[in-house]
């Protein structure tokens, strides 16, 4: 089966490349989309952890998965601000990714210094986006300026396919490793000039009650390693919506039944959870940056054993959702994986990528034991790279590959930066409507050096996953 839907893919992929147009058939319209992003992964952290895992590539669940493409990543432009003008727009040449003229010189980072080697690797580096602009475009459609969360550079309010769902009918979900008010599960739940707002959005996220799950890090009581703390100042507050959101939380204000504790995110999953009288749920966990990652040392493995994982979270999520009979859209981010890209940190960069491969499990399970793929559409990418993590030889090589020591052992690689990246980024999607993608794919050839099939030599924007979820839903989209 799966021989004869590659054979399918290329045909329709091939047919494009040629301008030769199939007959237009009805679209399968999807009920629930799941939209799943590991934010910060270059294509080689996907890789790595499947090193990790298995020793080779290919078994992850995505893997099997009808599409498997790759996304450009770049933004607007580099303000911060609203610019309202066509100046210092950002252009992406996928061709200057790859080339391999030598290049002197360095870039600083926050931990040193990194050479620049090759040309390509320069590009790469330069011109990226960041979560909020990346964000914008996955649930908007839209390209706008780094530090936008659904908000124009023309200075205007930008509709997020959130709202799309809510206004069809559907519920809508939203998950991550990392504080509910940042960058990327802001960009599906809120609007605002600027990602760092981080109380704002809070606030905005719980007084609209636009979401019927939300669930995230961010607490205002607990450290980094999960322990008590007795939070003082105003600050402390800003990644839940500031003390008076919180408390209100805390007391039963909201139209949301806040939990904490990891006891509740199982039950949650396990659909024993009390709601008390609420219909919704706001998940804090018991943390104050991310579930995992901030956590004491720099290795791997000693997880904190108070939080929940991903997948707990996404069971949960699923749990509720699914009583919706219109349908819902869900978007899982497994958000720590950028934070360890920057850190360069390898052992919890792989830590991180497994928890959220996890997560991409328990959704395709939920989905073939409790839907279908004729009734839901699941999207599997990141919102830029980071790192550009390559191969050990790499400085020697242009984008030489990363090298499998075998299951359980780290694979070997080597960094060229600290910061985000514009390389082509892995996508994958299966179900109902995930054939948007060939229809939009554009092929280069430099996609090759990926070792994948020639199916997947083939490339969208980030932009077209927002396309492709409302095309999905079958909503009509204003411009």
């Amino acid at each position: 089966m799966r021989g004869f839907r590659t054979l399918v893919i290329g045909m329709a992929l091939a047919a494009l490349s040629s301008g030769v147009m199939a007959q237009e058939t009805a679209p399968k319209r999807a009920r629930n989309v799941i939209v799943m992003i590991a934010d910060g992964a270059s294509p080689n952290t996907w890789k790595a952890a499947s090193y990790y895992r298995f020793g080779v590539t290919g078994h992850e669940v995505y893997d099997g998965f009808d599409v498997k493409l790759y996304a450009s990543t770049y933004p607007l432009n580099l303000s911060t601000v609203p610019t309202g003008s066509d100046e210092g727009t950002v252009t992406f040449d996928p061709q200057a990714i790859w080339d391999d003229t030598p290049d002197a010189g360095q870039v600083t980072g926050a931990l040193g210094t990194y050479d620049n080697l090759f040309a390509g690797y320069s590009y790469a580096r330069a011109n990226a986006t960041d979560s909020a602009a990346a964000a914008t475009a996955l649930a908007s459609g839209h390209k706008t300026y780094n530090n936008a969360i659904n908000w124009s550079n023309d200075d205007t309010r930008l509709k997020n396919i959130g709202e799309y769902a809510v206004e069809s009918g559907r519920a809508l979900g939203v998950i991550t490793t990392v504080p509910w008010s940042h960058a990327t599960p802001a960009g599906f739940l809120a609007h605002n000039r600027s990602r760092n707002n981080y109380a704002g959005i809070g606030q905005e996220i719980v007084r609209s009650g636009l979401a019927t799950v939300v669930m995230g890090s961010g607490s205002p009581d607990f450290d980094n390693d999960g322990k008590p703390v007795r939070a003082v100042e105003e600050s402390a507050f800003r990644y839940v919506g500031g003390k008076a959101v919180w408390n209100d939380l805390k007391g039963g204000k909201t139209a949301y039944h806040l939990i904490e504790t990891k006891a509740d995110f199982e039950a949650l999953a396990e659909g024993k959870l009390n709601f008390h009288g609420k219909t919704k749920i706001l998940g804090t966990a018991q943390t104050a940056n991310t579930l995992q990652f901030s956590r004491s040392g720099v290795a791997a493995g000693d997880r904190l054993d108070n939080q929940p994982d991903l997948a707990t979270m996404t069971r949960g999520a699923l749990n509720v959702l699914s009583k919706d009979e219109d349908g819902f859209f869900l978007m899982v981010e497994g958000g720590a994986v950028d934070w360890a890209a920057h850190a360069n940190n390898l052992p919890r960069l792989i830590e991180e990528q497994l928890d959220f491969n996890y997560a991409v499990e328990a959704a395709v399970k939920w989905v073939e034991a409790n839907s279908s793929w004729d009734d839901t559409l699941i999207i599997v990418t990141t919102d830029h790279g980071n790192g550009l993590l390559l191969g050990p030889d790499s400085d020697d090589k242009a984008y030489a590959p990363i090298v499998s020591q075998g299951a359980g052992a780290l694979p070997l690689v080597r960094w060229h930066t600290d910061n985000h990246t514009r390389e082509l980024v892995p996508l994958f999607a299966k179900g109902a409507g995930a054939d948007y993608f060939l229809k939009v794919a554009q092929k280069h050839e430099g996609l090759a050096r990926h070792k994948g099939a020639a199916t997947s030599w083939y490339y969208v924007d980030n932009t077209d996953v927002f396309r492709a979820a409302a095309n999905a839903f079958g909503v009509e989209v204003a411009e």
